[in-house]
């Protein structure tokens, strides 16, 4: 793949427009390292737009995510502004391609954390810890893809809504986690199947950020997914329990 920055601008469009692309690799070998640079020049695309950066998500982080997509390396993406949505709002179906949602523990840092960092090190770091989920929408079509491509697309992450803060100084190894639509459960799962602990997330985070100058204060860090996703529909009522941090939720709409 030798035109990074048109690779950029088509997945940048792909969704700006919510619209489905093939994936890069069906047509040239895509490793990568290439495939971050594609991520950066396309956020790159974005920020000159007017969003801000304000945090990193972590990707295939659970035993559930990697069966799901049928690989076995964690990823990262970036999150701006724009993606913020507000809990117990509801997000537009129509800025999505094929949006699916997934429960996730959220950190808020209060310190700079960069490269290799110790589990000890990573939480004293950290501000508060709240109950989120991650609207994740792969641009290509039929939602097939290899590693590089998730990579290139902002690792899937496309919205997030993030609950009430609360103290990190609280054991969330393995808090147990429901998800519901509609009043009913369709992923029940644990805060143990992120890394066997979301702390070791953040460890990665601080170590795959280094290159652009670790975590920031006031940066908010997704976890990783929890669970598989559960593809969104409209209409829908999502809401995310964790035990002892409370809910979260949002609606799907047109």
């Amino acid at each position: 793949m030798t035109n990074l920055a048109k690779c950029a601008e088509i997945v940048d469009e792909a969704a700006r427009t919510a619209a489905a692309i093939p994936q890069f690799t069906e047509s040239a070998p895509l490793d990568v390292e290439e495939a971050y640079a594609i991520q950066a020049l396309s956020m790159e695309r974005r920020f000159a737009r007017g969003e801000r950066l304000i945090g990193v998500k972590m990707g295939l982080t659970s035993r559930a995510k990697m069966i799901q997509v049928g690989v076995d390396e964690v990823i990262w993406g970036r999150l701006t502004d724009a993606m913020r949505l507000e809990e117990g709002g509801s997000l537009s179906k129509a800025r999505y391609v094929h949006p699916r949602i997934e429960p996730e523990l959220a950190f808020l840092m209060k310190r700079e954390l960069s490269g290799e960092v110790s589990a000890a090190e990573a939480l004293s770091a950290v501000e508060a810890i709240a109950p989120a989920m991650e609207v994740i929408d792969s641009r290509y079509r039929d939602f097939k893809f290899a590693l590089p491509d998730v990579i290139a697309d902002n690792s899937s992450s496309s919205g997030f809504v993030v609950g009430n803060w609360a103290r990190p100084d609280q054991d969330f190894s393995n808090l147990g986690i429901v998800v519901e639509v509609d009043g009913r459960p369709v992923q029940i799962g644990s805060t143990a199947a992120i890394l066997g602990h979301p702390i070791r997330s953040l460890v990665a985070a601080a170590r795959a950020t280094a290159g652009i100058g670790g975590l920031k204060p006031g940066w908010i860090v997704l976890a990783g997914g929890a669970t598989a996703a559960h593809p969104l529909k409209l209409g829908q009522n999502v809401r995310t329990t964790i035990q002892n941090l409370g809910p979260v939720s949002i609606s799907v709409a047109e």
